[in-house]
């Protein structure tokens, strides 16, 4: 049996009130005929993964500079933890999960080289020339950056997953579309929402897991983490007898289960709540409308603050992201100096923007390793 594209967009009826239906997308700035087979969402999703941005986090930081360890995190396994988190919560909420998906695929396209170290270096370069954020440059790179079709710049997503990219600054307006007028919302779609909380999920579980591989935190440390507590006791209640290393995992398996469980349980009460019946009603809400119980809110708290002190602040990561962000500045500082040694494609910009947003856009997309080798090279 074929399952055309109609056949799925009708399925998606029987999705929940609130969420996103594909048939009610305001559609891509460039407009383009349909597919036959598969849905916006979908595409958009396909477009973000075949992106030559999406390839090059392969090679870049998550905490730990690439290469330093075979089973370590990068960003792009990080990236594909967190679709596939907020792809279970967004499937458990009845939202639309290629939505959800896609915009978790693309949250981290705009990432620096070097994590946030990186990103701390552009922003300084960038403080007098309009700053530099990660979630506005993923923006920048699926709407200008990537080159793949000979009509436009940009991948051209939809708005919806665009929308979804813009997590601390003031949302998109939404475009004039059908019989629906523009309109700027003070939130995303559930959507959205649901792949930011998925992010945090992510990120400070697997890094607890990389930095006891690392040795950098440990467990006697963790122990004194509520949360963690908790959570390390049930593995041990559930396996007698079981060693350190499998305990960390299976205690990391069992945080992110209570972490999605709680959110998902906490989130479809507040929309039962709000009799929310549509998604722009949920992007009006006054709040937030996806999120964690008080109780859990604030443990959470409890295990960044731990992980901020004790292992995104260890003094050998920090030794080693002063030295990223030197050599970012160092490598920015040369390319403005020399612009005629950029790409192709970034030196056809400058004509339309300024150099120093051009040069940013440039260091921006390296990799860890190709930034070391420019680095390398002009010093």
């Amino acid at each position: 049996m074929l399952i055309k594209r109609e056949d799925q967009e009708s399925r998606e009826e029987n999705l929940a009130p609130y969420a996103q239906k594909v048939a009610s997308t305001a559609g891509r700035r460039h407009p383009e005929p349909q597919h036959h087979l598969r849905t916006d969402y979908q595409r958009d999703r396909a477009r973000i993964i075949h992106s030559r941005a999406f390839r090059r986090l392969e090679y870049k930081t998550q905490v730990f500079l690439n290469g330093t360890g075979d089973h370590l995190r990068t960003r792009l396994t990080h990236t594909m933890e967190v679709a596939s988190v907020s792809r279970s919560i967004a499937v458990t909420l009845n939202l639309n999960a290629d939505l959800t998906e896609a915009i978790a695929l693309a949250h981290d396209l705009g990432h620096a080289p070097f994590g946030h170290a990186g990103e701390e270096a552009l922003a300084e370069c960038m403080a007098d020339h309009g700053g530099f954020e990660h979630n506005l440059q993923s923006l920048r790179t699926v709407r200008f950056i990537e080159r793949t079709y000979p009509d436009f710049d940009g991948l051209n997503l939809t708005y919806e997953t665009l929308e979804g990219l813009q997590k601390h600054a003031d949302g998109l307006n939404r475009p004039a579309f059908g019989t629906q007028p523009a309109e700027s919302f003070p939130h995303p779609s559930l959507e959205a929402q649901v792949a930011d909380l998925a992010d945090e999920i992510a990120y400070y579980s697997h890094d607890i897991e990389d930095g006891i591989s690392h040795r950098f935190i440990t467990t006697a440390q963790l122990a004194e983490i509520p949360l963690w507590r908790e959570c390390m006791e049930e593995s041990k209640a559930n396996h007698k007898g079981i060693d350190e290393t499998d305990l960390v995992r299976l205690t990391v398996r069992n945080l992110i289960d209570r972490e999605v469980e709680e959110l998902t349980l906490h989130t479809h009460a507040t929309l039962k709540h709000f009799a929310t019946g549509s998604a722009d009603m949920a992007r009006r809400s006054s709040f937030p409308l996806a999120g964690y119980p008080q109780d859990l809110s604030t443990r959470n708290r409890q295990l960044r603050n731990f992980l901020y002190e004790n292992l995104y602040r260890h003094p050998e990561i920090a030794s080693t992201n002063a030295l990223g962000r030197r050599r970012i500045s160092e490598v920015f500082r040369y390319f403005l100096q020399h612009p005629d040694q950029m790409g192709n494609i970034t030196r056809e910009r400058v004509e339309s923007e300024t150099l120093e947003r051009c040069v940013c856009d440039y260091v921006a997309g390296m990799t860890d390793r190709y930034l070391i080798e420019k680095h390398a090279r002009i010093t």
